[in-house]
């Protein structure tokens, strides 16, 4: 890194001399599932532009659940499910399909991802092959619509302590609300058109409880009446996603029969004995959710496609707008030519950019690890290795888990802050419902707490930064977790994620710190990588000075919950960057220039906006800062001519961008 009070020259660009086809970005963010990507264009356009925003919340149902029939008539569920009930077995490709749905009615996205991804994909992953024959191809096809009833009012984050029950008693589980706030709440499908319900609870076998399983429940009969025992409650209007039912389940001591348990982790024999390929509950508890992260890797990818969608259409508008003259000219000045404006689009955009590359290596990973699991099952369903540190409790699995939900956070909380810098970008226009921006806002909101709260999903990645992925402190708790670290911490080590080999090859070319500048790759991937070891390490001493004594348990992690999101957040700044430098890597020569001054603004942007911290820890002087500010700006104008380009390279159906504002039409013209 550069020593303090060290000057870097200052940066001067040269202008991009040739255009870029956007087809040729097209196939750089099309990658490894191009001709799904493809696909999922040819349903975008045949399904058309989103709807607009009436006040009739029952229309908004009707229309969006014939969307999900004609998915589901067109074969859009099956590349997600076991090809031996009919499914194509494609984990990747219906992640990505899924992503493309947040192109345009994200209620249809939601809906899509409740009934497949969450019920459907459920009864994949927590069941064996008795409740793969029996529901998965009505699943597929929408002849049996369910629900994913985790969260309750009084639980949603914290999981393990679910207060529903499921009670054994003579052949059957009798499910049980005890307390009001144990009802199954924001629970999609549920309200208006869920037959069934994956309904999570405390499993009690011989008065012994054996922690969170899943179960089968029905909720409605085949009239569409609830069940005896269910209550069923409508959620009622919500800011956005209107188009998804969302319901609230209570359960009165309602039976199903014993075979209705997902019963790949655990088990209730005809005698009524309790068995599980996995010894302790905590590590069972655990290896169960880390199969549900489909959902939450989907949910990333939706949040990318808002975001490029709300980028589309400010970049057109900023475009076309004008607004004052430019002096000496007698015309007025597109406002993208502002230098304030391109500061709000542009690092947007390039942070977008990076995301994609991102979820990208991330869908790879889930479909390679996941699609190995599946392949390794017995007849029966189960893992063909045992559940003790082989199949899905290995570490790749574990560091799959904290990636998903690193980059879920960051991309979520990107999707938000984008939309909103958007809607500013485009004025007044931006606020009517017609230009799309205000339901995109709206719709997205809630992407930042559900599939997890992003605030304990980073606090997820630390611990496992901390733990580098180890499934035995499960058990252990907070304290046990400060005192592992105490003890077997040995300093950060950083576990690249991408471009391995170009990672290496430029650090080791690298000269000594005064030879490099701002624009250099290597002295880039030094900087966030040596920005992560500081904090985790700090971190670390940080928990260890804590942990000894009579600590106690919940102030030892309280006080440093502010480190703690920090140690993730610079750790996921990192990954996105090498998932970038792997795309540049890979990328033709036609796009190689115009994507390595993204990758630039993606970098320098993000070390501006953390311009304190490299200041007071000697990475950047004073005078590097401001050059670092300079360098931004520079990038910004030489992007400018580009960016309709950059946004076009996303390939958005016209179709889905067909509103008001990109058809504003200058009088001055």
């Amino acid at each position: 890194m550069f020593p303090y009070g060290w000057k870097v020259d200052q940066v001067k660009l040269s202008p991009l001399e040739d255009a870029v086809d956007p087809e040729a970005l097209r196939r750089v963010l099309d990658g490894r599932w191009e001709p799904v990507r493809q696909a999922a264009r040819r349903r975008m356009r045949e399904l058309g532009p989103p709807a607009g925003e009436p006040g009739d919340v029952e229309a908004q149902r009707v229309r969006v659940l014939e969307e999900l029939r004609r998915l589901a008539e067109e074969g859009y569920p099956r590349q997600g499910f076991p090809k031996e009930y009919g499914g194509e077995g494609d984990i990747g490709g219906s992640v990505i399909s899924f992503e493309m749905l947040g192109l345009g009615d994200l209620s249809l996205l939601v809906k899509a991802g409740v009934q497949w991804g969450l019920f459907g994909g459920a009864i994949q992953a927590l069941g064996t092959e008795r409740h793969h024959r029996r529901h998965l191809k009505a699943v597929m096809d929408l002849e049996l619509l369910g629900c994913f009833a985790m969260t309750e009012s009084g639980h949603g984050s914290d999981v393990a302590r679910l207060r529903t029950t499921a009670t054994y008693e003579a052949g059957e589980f009798v499910i049980h609300t005890p307390v009001e706030n144990a009802r199954k709440d924001y629970i999609g499908n549920a309200a208006r058109d869920g037959r069934m319900a994956v309904v999570f609870a405390q499993l009690i076998v011989n008065g012994e409880s054996h922690g969170v399983h899943a179960l089968l429940v029905p909720i409605r009969d085949e009239r569409g009446r609830p069940c005896p025992g269910v209550r069923i409650e409508d959620c009622g209007h919500k800011g956005g996603l209107n188009g998804v039912d969302n319901g609230r389940l209570y359960f009165d001591h309602v039976r199903v029969p014993r075979e209705a348990l997902l019963n790949r982790f655990g088990d209730v024999d005809a005698e009524g004995a309790y068995s599980s390929p996995i010894d302790t509950p905590a590590r069972r508890f655990f290896t169960m959710l880390g199969t549900l992260i489909r959902g939450r890797v989907s949910i990333a990818g939706g949040a990318g496609s808002a975001s490029k969608t709300a980028l589309a259409l400010a970049v057109r508008y900023g475009e076309a707008r004008r607004q004052f003259e430019r002096p000496g000219t007698g015309a007025e000045v597109p406002i993208l030519d502002y230098l304030a404006h391109q500061r709000k689009l542009l690092p947007a955009l390039a942070t977008t950019y990076a995301l994609h590359f991102a979820q990208e290596e991330l869908v790879t990973a889930l479909h390679d690890i996941h699609g190995a699991v599946l392949d390794d099952r017995d007849d029966d369903g189960a893992e063909g290795h045992g559940a003790e540190g082989h199949g899905v409790e290995d570490w790749r699995q574990r560091e799959l888990e904290s990636r998903a939900a690193g980059l879920k956070a960051i991309a979520t909380w990107h999707a938000t802050h984008t939309i909103q810098t958007c809607r500013e970008a485009c004025g007044g226009a931006g606020y009517l419902t017609a230009n799309r921006l205000p339901r995109l806002k709206a719709d997205t909101d809630v992407f930042t707490t559900f599939e997890g709260d992003n605030t304990v999903l980073l606090q997820l990645v630390a611990k496992g930064l901390l733990t580098r992925f180890q499934h035995d402190v499960d058990d252990l708790g907070t304290l046990g977790l400060a005192r592992f670290v105490a003890e077997q911490f040995a300093g950060a080590l950083i576990e690249r994620t991408a471009a391995r080999s170009t990672i290496a090859r430029l650090l080791t070319a690298r000269g000594e710190p005064s030879e490099a500048d701002l624009l250099d790759r290597a002295w880039q991937l030094q900087a966030f990588e040596d920005r992560e070891k500081h904090v985790l390490e700090g971190l670390a001493r940080r928990l260890r000075r804590a942990a000894g004594g009579d600590a106690d348990p919940f102030e030892v992690f309280n006080d440093a919950q502010d480190h703690v999101l920090r140690a993730a957040r610079v750790h996921v700044d990192r990954i996105v960057l090498e998932a970038f430098v792997a795309a540049l890597d890979r990328c033709d020569e036609g796009a190689a220039g115009l994507l390595g001054r993204v990758c630039d603004l993606y970098v320098l942007s993000t070390i501006e906006a953390d311009r304190a911290w490299f200041l007071e820890h000697g990475r950047l002087s004073p005078a590097t800062a401001k050059a670092l500010v300079d360098t931004v700006n520079q990038l910004c104008k030489l992007l400018r001519p580009h960016a309709r380009t950059l946004v076009d390279g996303f390939a958005i159906p016209e179709r889905l961008l067909d509103v008001p504002i990109v058809q504003y039409d200058d009088p001055t013209d």
